[in-house]
């Protein structure tokens, strides 16, 4: 159903606009942090967010908050927001459309409501998809909480070779004064997003009330061999780490497929040298992601896929590297602000279903310091990550009011 308070045409609009900036084809979207696409589309945010009457600033990462400011300065801020980065390429609806959201949601509330009891703000997070710098992930959401290591600037490489540091430096930023952008005013955190997934279209509701969001580990394994002439050694001699690397993934994604849903995993890249037709490798790197929402699935997953790597490599004679480059265990939402959200979509007479999250995002970030809370909203044929993300205009709109009024109901009331 169309919302009541959000035009969807103006929706439309604002996903076409910030699309332009790291457009990728027709549809799609290449936005990489600190790049100067990321920089435009900021710049087009914070425009946004003045022209809303909102009072606007930038910490010392990049992050850009918007502040509807509230009667009441002593008490913990409501805040909600997302990102403007993107896959390599990636869809123009991914974290984009929850920054729209919050930069709609404030100035309706605004206009509708006028000054809140208490602060609501909406921020532009610097970073979630670690697209440019592959160990960054929640970039912009970390330093918030001051989970960023004095040393990770220059210690993070993108792939193109430049460093964190550098980057940012190019975007006009200081690393040093990244502990500047840590806050300890965030009272609720409400994330809207696309759901990334097909249960709200397979279920036919356009949003979704989150109450969990999946655990992660994240992978690098290395095996090492010998590189060797493809013809002449024998099968039995061979020290061959994609035939070991091959094994491997098929076994740890047949574990997640054997022990059944909510559990995933997925290699999704993967590096061989020397990468020639006629010539055994000497080495091959390639990352697992296995994630879960249920805590004790998600152990019984890792220990599984860990005995598995270090089974194969050591049967088949391989130096292996088993590096953990990100690990998160499963984050509940907050009840209480979950069933302010719910209360919201049944005022609105919006559809709604209760779901956990498969993917990860800045949300369980801020579960460190704040109470969190997520909305999803229909992705056409659960497709994300890709320029063929789609979500409509109708359904954005009916997450969208769900969002205001959730935040009403937080900000509002004494």
């Amino acid at each position: 159903m169309a919302a009541r308070w959000i035009d969807p045409e103006r929706i439309e609009s604002a996903i076409a606009a910030l699309a332009e900036h790291g457009a990728h084809g027709e549809t799609g979207v290449a936005r990489l942090v600190y790049s100067p696409e990321w920089v435009a589309a900021q710049d087009q945010v914070a425009a946004w967010m003045a022209e809303a009457g909102l009072r606007v600033e930038r910490d010392a990462v990049g992050n850009i908050w918007a502040y509807l400011d509230g009667r009441d300065r002593e008490a913990a801020m409501v805040v909600t927001g997302s990102h403007v980065d993107s896959q390599n390429p990636g869809g123009r609806f991914d974290g984009a459309l929850g920054v729209i959201a919050g930069i709609m949601a404030l100035s309706e509330l605004r206009e509708r409501f006028g000054q809140p009891e208490r602060t609501l703000a909406a921020v532009s997070l610097v970073e979630e998809e670690a697209s440019r710098f592959p160990t960054a992930n929640f970039w912009g959401s970390r330093a918030i909480i001051g989970r960023i290591a004095a040393e990770e600037p220059k210690r993070l490489r993108g792939y193109d070779g430049v460093t964190m540091a550098e980057a940012m430096r190019d975007a006009g930023l200081d690393a040093a004064r990244i502990p500047e952008a840590k806050r300890e005013d965030i009272g609720t955190f409400v994330e809207l997003h696309i759901e990334q997934g097909p249960f709200l279209e397979r279920e036919n509701f356009p949003v979704g009330v989150v109450e969990a969001i999946t655990g992660y580990r994240q992978y690098l394994v290395t095996l090492e061999g010998a590189a060797n002439h493809a013809g002449t050694t024998p099968m039995d001699m061979r020290r061959d780490p994609m035939a070991g690397a091959a094994e491997i993934i098929g076994g740890v994604v047949d574990t997640a497929h054997r022990m059944g849903r909510p559990c995933v995993t997925t290699v999704g890249r993967v590096n061989v040298s020397p990468n020639e037709r006629a010539v055994i490798p000497r080495q091959v790197a390639f990352t697992v992601d296995a994630r879960s929402p249920l805590p004790e699935q998600r152990e019984a997953l890792l220990a599984r896929h860990e005995a598995l790597i270090q089974e194969v490599a050591e049967r088949r004679d391989l130096r292996l590297n088993l590096r953990v480059d990100s690990d998160r265990e499963p984050v509940r939402c907050d009840p209480e602000t979950v069933a302010v959200i719910a209360a919201a979509a049944e005022a609105a007479g919006v559809p709604a279903m209760t779901m956990t999250s498969g993917a990860v995002h800045d949300a369980m970030q801020m579960a460190e310091i704040a109470r969190i809370a997520m909305i999803f909203v229909r992705s056409r044929s659960g497709i994300s990550h890709s320029p063929d993300e789609f979500t409509a205009a109708e359904d954005a709109a009916a997450g969208i009011e769900v969002l205001a009024r959730a935040l009403h109901t937080l900000a509002y009331r004494p």
